[in-house]
């Protein structure tokens, strides 16, 4: 099947189903969790860089950091938004 492999971003719901909050509060409200994405991904490219900085080559380090980078892609764009709620939260 062709579908074993295919890769979705995350939906979000408009609605908490606890409280009913509306997450997106205008069009594009989420815009500026692009930011809180981009400080995740060097925050977490920094540790990587800085716990292998030391036993690998750079070249390496770079494909390793472009795999997790891929890898928490999901992860991130979650959070920031996540994070990009709590700060405007009222």
């Amino acid at each position: 099947h062709g579908d074993i492999l295919k890769i979705k971003m995350p939906r979000m719901h408009s609605h908490c189903s606890e409280c009913n909050y509306t997450f997106e509060k205008e069009p594009g409200y989420f815009v500026g969790s692009m930011y809180v994405s981009y400080a995740l991904a060097v925050a977490e490219l920094m540790a990587v860089f800085i716990a292998l900085a030391y036993f690998l080559n750079v070249y390496l380090i770079m494909v390793i950091m472009l795999v997790i980078l891929l890898l928490l892609s999901f992860f991130n764009f979650r959070y920031s938004r996540i994070i990009w709620i709590y700060i405007f939260q009222s």
